[in-house]
C-alpha cells in the first residue's frame, strides 16, 4: 500500500500542475489575442451623397499637418449632368486637436471637368492635388486634373479649391482613366486608361503651362488588357503595373486572367516585358491593385478572385534574368461578386503587408488586414471586420498609415446613410 501511494502522489501532483500549465497557457493566449486585436475603430465621416459626396473607392493621402485628402465617386451635385448618380468630388478631413472637421473642395460638374473620380489624390511638388476623372458627364473619356486653393483666404462657409483640367482624354489617346497619376523626378506624369481597345499607359509632359500626352504602351490582350490600377516606378526608373485581363493563358472561357508587367525606359520608348500571367488557379486571377515594390526589387500585389475563391495576395522576386511567383495568403470567405483585395498594399518599416478586403470577413462586410512575415511564411491578422450598418462596407481602397501607427481607409457603402464612411483605426 506504501509502495502504491508513492507511485501515486507524484503522478497526481504532475498531473495537477500540468493542468495548471495548460489552463495559465490558455488564459495567456487569450490575453495576448485580445491585445492583438484591441484596435479603436472610429468612423470619421459618414457620406450622405450631398455636398459631401458618397461612394468612395480609393484609399487617401496625408499633408504634413495630418490633414487627410479623398475623392468621391458619386454624389455632391443634382445638376442633371451626371444623372442619377452625380458627378463626385474631392474633400478634405483636416485633424484639429481631437476632432476632425470635413470639407468639400470641389465638386465636379460633368462639365469639361468630367465626373467619376475613382482614383486617391497625389500631391504636387507645389502643394496642389492632382487626380483623374474617369468620365461621368458630358467630358465622356475623362481627365487628369488639379486642385490649388483659393489664393486668398475664404470667409465663406464653403471655401472650395481652383480646378485645372491639366488634359483631357479625347478617346484615341485615351479614355476612361480610373488610377491614380504619380509623378516621376522630372514632373512628368503618368497613369492608365481602361480604353480605347484594351487600355493604355500614358505620360503627361509639362510644357510653357500646358501638358503634353504620350502613349508609352498601348495593350493587346496579349500582353494583357484593362489597366484598372496605376504603375510604380522603382529605383532604377522602371515602371510596374497590372491589368485586369488578357495575356494569354486561357483560364476564363478564352479571356486571360490578367498579367504583372513591367515597362524599361530607353532613348527609343518603353519596351513592355509581362512579369507574369496570371491562371486564377492557385496564384488568383483579375488583379484590380497595382503593385508595390520594396527596398529589394520585390513586387507585391493582389487579386480579387482565385486561391480559395476570395482573392490572393502574392510577391514577384527577381532572379537571373526571371521572376519568381510566390503566394503569400489565399483570401477565404469573400464574396465572388465583390471579392478580395481591390486596391493596392502598404508596406511598414518591418516589411508587414497592409490591406483591405472589399468582402468577407467576420461578419461579410470586408476587413482590413495585415500580414506579418515570420519563420520563412506570413501570418494574418484581422485588424478590423467591418459592419455595414455602423462601420460602412465594401472598402475597396488601400490603407495609409501615419507615423503614430493609426491606420485611415475609406468604405464605398454603409454608414449611417449607406454612403460609404471614412474611418480611423488606433492601435
Amino acid at each position: 500500500m506504501t509502495g502504491q501511494k508513492q507511485d501515486r502522489t507524484p503522478t497526481c501532483g504532475i498531473d495537477m500542475w500540468a493542468t495548471i500549465a495548460a489552463y495559465a497557457l490558455a488564459l495567456l493566449m487569450i490575453v495576448l489575442a485580445t491585445q492583438l486585436h484591441a484596435q479603436t475603430f472610429t468612423v470619421l465621416h459618414n457620406f450622405t451623397d450631398g455636398l459631401d459626396g458618397g461612394s468612395p473607392h480609393a484609399g487617401l493621402i496625408m499633408d504634413a499637418r495630418g490633414n487627410l485628402y479623398g475623392t468621391a465617386s458619386e454624389g455632391a451635385n443634382t445638376n442633371g449632368h451626371c444623372y442619377p448618380q452625380g458627378c463626385g468630388g474631392v474633400f478634405e478631413l483636416k485633424h484639429t486637436g481631437s476632432s476632425w472637421i470635413f470639407d468639400p473642395l470641389y465638386i465636379f460638374q460633368g462639365k469639361t471637368d468630367s465626373g467619376g473620380p475613382y482614383a486617391g489624390l497625389t500631391f504636387g511638388r507645389d502643394g496642389s492635388l492632382y487626380g483623374t476623372a474617369s468620365g461621368t458627364g458630358t467630358g465622356a473619356c475623362g481627365t487628369v486634373f488639379s486642385l490649388k486653393p483659393p489664393p486668398a483666404a475664404c470667409t465663406s462657409t464653403l471655401c472650395f479649391w481652383n480646378i485645372t483640367v491639366v488634359y483631357s482624354f479625347s478617346g484615341i489617346d485615351g479614355c476612361a482613366p480610373y488610377s491614380n497619376v504619380i509623378f516621376d523626378q522630372a514632373g512628368n506624369l503618368y497613369g492608365t486608361t481602361l480604353n480605347p481597345g484594351s487600355g493604355n499607359v500614358f505620360e503627361l509632359i509639362p510644357s510653357n503651362g500646358s501638358w503634353t500626352e504620350y502613349v508609352v504602351t498601348a495593350f493587346e490582350g496579349v500582353n494583357g488588357a484593362y489597366p484598372g490600377s496605376g504603375v510604380v516606378f522603382d529605383s532604377a526608373g522602371n515602371l510596374y503595373g497590372t491589368t485586369s485581363g488578357g495575356g494569354d493563358k486561357n483560364c476564363d472561357q478564352g479571356y486571360g486572367c490578367g498579367v504583372v508587367y513591367q515597362l524599361t525606359p530607353s532613348a527609343s520608348g518603353w519596351t513592355n516585358n509581362t512579369l507574369y500571367e496570371l491562371q486564377d488557379g492557385n496564384d488568383g486571377g483579375f488583379p484590380q491593385a497595382g503593385v508595390i515594390v520594396d527596398g529589394s526589387g520585390n513586387l507585391y500585389g493582389t487579386t480579387t478572385e482565385g486561391g480559395a475563391g476570395a482573392g490572393t495576395v502574392f510577391e514577384l522576386s527577381p532572379y537571373n534574368g526571371y521572376w519568381n511567383f510566390n503566394l503569400l495568403y489565399t483570401v477565404t470567405g469573400g464574396n465572388q461578386n465583390v471579392g478580395g483585395p481591390w486596391d493596392s498594399l502598404v508596406m511598414d518599416g518591418a516589411g508587414s503587408l497592409y490591406g483591405t478586403t472589399a468582402s468577407g470577413g467576420l461578419y461579410g462586410d470586408g476587413a482590413v488586414f495585415k500580414l506579418t512575415p515570420s519563420n520563412g511564411g506570413w501570418t494574418y491578422t484581422s485588424l478590423h471586420d467591418f459592419v455595414c450598418s455602423t462601420d460602412g462596407c465594401t472598402p475597396y481602397g488601400s490603407v495609409l498609415l501615419d507615423a503614430n501607427g493609426n491606420i485611415y481607409g475609406t468604405a464605398a457603402g454603409g454608414g449611417a446613410y449607406y454612403y460609404g464612411t471614412v474611418w480611423e483605426i488606433m492601435p
